[in-house]
């Protein structure tokens, strides 16, 4: 979902990923599914924060001029 790219040229070439939206309260059924829709919310939000991690990094060696 969050490839690796290299650094973009300008900030406006590398925008920040997309949070994953949480599902809706009514979108787990409550039997037990394996996976739950809740599984996959949760495997997205930590591929989320690892793109986000990344991002951040970039623009901290952007800022510091070595990016």
């Amino acid at each position: 979902m969050y490839p690796h790219e290299p650094a973009a040229a300008s900030p406006a070439d590398d925008p920040p990923p997309t949070e994953p939206v949480p599902p809706g309260d009514d979108a787990c059924c409550g039997n037990g599914c394996d996976p739950c829709v809740w599984d996959f919310y949760q495997a997205e939000r930590e591929q989320y924060l690892q793109a986000l991690r990344a991002w951040r990094a970039r623009q901290a060696q952007r800022e510091l001029g070595t990016g």
